[in-house]
């Protein structure tokens, strides 16, 4: 079974022609459709999520102009992300779970900054709407303060 990152239709419709691409950290899986199965914990790196052209103007427009986070609509079976291998399952040994705070307060630093520079002409609206959806979730799920 190959775990690598591949491209991924959009997350919304399931069109394979997507337009824009968002990082966002593994704990923001939970607040997903369809991320009770998924173990978070074991993601490695930050999960990306892919949007077509028609809802990439819907989500930048929920994002951006009314505040809201559009991953509770967002399928997380057509999220791209790598998970750890299973040595519990092949060595009959125990791991410890991957420590997320160091991607999640990357994560959130670059947000902020992004977030703060959002007037000047050399930000891009994806990232605004990256930036956003990440501190967004983090706050929601409690890890970040408004």
């Amino acid at each position: 079974m190959y775990t690598g990152r591949t491209e991924q239709p959009c997350c919304l419709c399931d069109s394979p022609d997507t337009v824009a691409r968002i990082d966002i950290p593994p704990r923001a899986v939970q607040l997903m459709k369809h991320s009770g199965p998924i173990a978070w914990r074991d993601i490695v790196g930050e999960v990306s999520i892919h949007f077509c052209e028609s809802d990439w103007e819907t989500v930048t427009d929920l994002v951006v102009n009314l505040g809201m986070n559009p991953l509770s609509r967002c399928n997380v079976a057509r999220a791209s992300f790598h998970l750890r291998e299973d040595f519990e399952a092949l060595l009959n040994a125990t791991r410890e779970e991957p420590d997320q705070t160091e991607l999640e307060e990357r994560l959130l630093a670059a947000a902020d900054e992004t977030l703060s520079s959002v007037d000047d002409p050399m930000t891009e609206e994806r990232d605004v709407v990256e930036a956003r959806v990440v501190v967004d979730s983090l706050t929601e799920l409690g890890v970040a303060s408004a």
